[in-house]
């Protein structure tokens, strides 16, 4: 009987050893050399009677080819640039405005080299516009959504509206201003403050 008693005394003094655990329920003072024994990861903490928070999964970020697609598919800029310039004989607009009750014929004329020369009724002047005045009315001659005006826009049925012809870039255009066209109302207007009161 003793040998049995000292057999079990050595295995739980053992057992307790290995356990890390001293006899007396103090804290454990043995450490070990792997830095990774005894250690547990725990991707979330909940409490009691919950269930763990499920871990987020990370997006994978676009591709190159994304990219590209991406790129390709964007909508190009539309953004207004000012038309070129080639010195004083070119005329990069001319808008004539004729009409009304008191029979108006005046005409407008931008140059190359930023002179304005107007006309009313054959009397004539030349003035010179600023470089900010300039380049607005090179801007509003820029402007893509030109391309979209059509060539008449009359009311046949209105005999006292003034009739305005314009000619820029190659092209003629004429209206009455009876229905709204942004880009050549705003050109129209920018003209207008150069024609004789």
């Amino acid at each position: 009987m003793p040998r049995r008693t000292t057999a079990a005394a050595v295995f739980a003094a053992i057992v307790l050893s290995l356990a890390g655990c001293s006899g007396d329920g103090g804290e454990d003072t043995t450490r070990s050399s792997d830095p990774s024994a005894g250690a547990t990861a725990s991707p979330s903490t909940s409490a009691p009677g919950e269930s763990p928070s499920p871990t987020p999964t990370p997006t994978p970020p676009p591709s190159a080819t994304d990219a590209a697609s991406a790129s390709v598919t964007a909508p190009p800029s539309a953004s207004p640039s000012p038309v070129p310039t080639a010195g004083q004989r070119q005329k990069l607009v001319t808008m004539t405005v004729t009409g009304g009750f008191a029979g108006v014929q005046q005409e407008v004329i931008l140059r190359g080299d930023g002179t304005v020369r107007t006309s009313d009724k054959g009397d004539t002047d030349v003035r010179r516009t600023s470089a900010a005045q300039f380049t607005r009315l090179r801007t509003l001659l820029g402007d893509p959504a030109l391309d979209g005006v059509p060539t008449s826009t009359v009311d046949k049925g209105a005999a006292d509206l003034f009739q305005y012809t314009l000619r820029f870039d190659g092209r003629t255009v004429v209206t009455d201003r009876s229905a709204e066209r942004p880009p050549l109302d705003r050109l129209i207007d920018a003209l207008g403050k150069w024609l004789p009161a």
